[in-house]
């Protein structure tokens, strides 16, 4: 029998039996749709979530601390020994302590945190509002402020660029009574102006350039470090160095990698779902075919005394399935696709009403389309 004969008999399903192919088409259109959508929902908010937190350099960068250990402190010459470590490209300190901060007649007392440019991009720092400010001269009055100790000051981000700001810088105290509540302060003469927003609803905090830490004492002692390996081969390597040394050492990227684990776990289960789906589509087919098959009882048996062999029968019944296979897999992927358009579009619909951010909750790897 022909290849064209095949296709000729195999296609006339459409016209002696249209509406059971069709629904039989869409059943597995839906299996696999719900497939596609499900699986893309979990790499979608595994991307959207993951983008928030993570940049190139983030990734490459190491959080050096001394934890809780009193003996050991970071200072210049603790940089020193970081920068001569095989594999570190740049070293980025942050001073943190606590400040009162003067917004018109308001004051409050918050976190200040010193640090240089290269800190934000080796965070991995998002800026909601506004810009970051540089290791130049005339950035050295900008601070950067969280969003959360805006509700403090009664500000809003339209307005705040605008305003002046006090700030006052508390010492560490030597002493250890923690009875004792006089604190030693430093107050700042010079005013200094928010130039960007950090989306944080939690902390109350404020980033200001270091060098205004720098010049209120020659005796530096760091909080923490930023690290930046130059590549991922040497990541594990100058971790080892630098623990070596006493500090403690954490990285951004072993919460992405705990992240991605609990996300893998979050797909299967949300690709389990999609598999029922697609298990019932299955079964309506095997059921569509089995009826096609009696029903052509005396149709094969005349076929055969006319000279086709079991081959040839078996390929028309196979090219009737890849047909209706190849179909409903298509169909699937467009229901996947677009129902993941139209329920991002409107989920993005709510959260401009609502005041929120629009975001991109779905994200489809071409591998497993293909």
């Amino acid at each position: 029998m022909l290849v064209t004969d095949i296709l000729r008999l195999a296609t006339r399903m459409f016209r002696t039996n249209r509406s059971r192919t069709l629904l039989t088409i869409l059943g597995i259109g839906v299996g696999i749709g719900a497939i596609l959508f499900l699986v893309s929902l979990g790499y979608g908010l595994q991307n959207l979530i993951l983008d928030k937190i993570t940049t190139s350099d983030a990734l490459l960068s190491l959080d050096v601390s001394t934890g809780d250990l009193e003996t050991l402190k970071l200072n210049n010459d603790s940089l020193d020994n970081l920068k001569n470590i095989y594999g570190v490209e740049k070293v980025s300190p942050l001073i943190s302590g606590q400040a009162q901060v003067t917004i018109d007649d308001i004051s409050s007392e918050l976190t200040a945190n010193f640090v240089d440019s290269d800190y934000f991009r080796l965070d991995g720092t998002i800026l909601k509002k506004g810009e970051f400010y540089g290791n130049i001269v005339s950035d050295r009055n900008n601070i950067i402020i969280s969003s959360a100790a805006l509700s403090l000051f009664n500000l809003n981000e339209e307005d705040v660029f605008a305003k002046e700001v006090y700030l006052t810088l508390f010492l560490a105290s030597e002493e250890k009574d923690e009875t004792s509540i006089k604190r030693d302060f430093i107050e700042m003469e010079k005013k200094f102006h928010i130039i960007g927003i950090i989306e944080e609803e939690n902390s109350v905090y404020i980033y200001m350039p270091l060098v205004n830490a720098q010049e209120t004492s020659a005796d530096i002692s760091y909080s923490k470090v930023k690290v930046k390996i130059d590549n991922e081969d040497n990541m594990t390597l100058a971790r080892e160095a630098i623990m070596e040394q006493g500090f403690i050492v954490s990285a951004l990227s072993d919460i992405i990698e705990q992240a991605n684990q609990v996300f893998q776990i979050v797909q299967i289960v949300l690709a389990s779902f999609g598999i029922v789906a697609l298990i019932v589509s299955a079964i309506g087919m095997f059921n569509t075919m089995t009826i096609a098959l009696l029903e052509r009882t005396q149709e094969i048996g005349i076929m055969k005394a006319l000279g086709a062999t079991s081959s040839d029968i078996w390929k028309m019944f196979l090219a009737e399935s890849i047909i209706i296979g190849f179909l409903g897999g298509f169909g699937g992927i467009l229901i996947g696709v677009f129902g993941g358009e139209i329920f991002n579009y409107g989920i993005n619909m709510l959260a401009g009403a609502m005041g929120g951010e629009k975001i991109d909750m779905f994200f489809t790897p071409y591998w497993f389309v293909i």
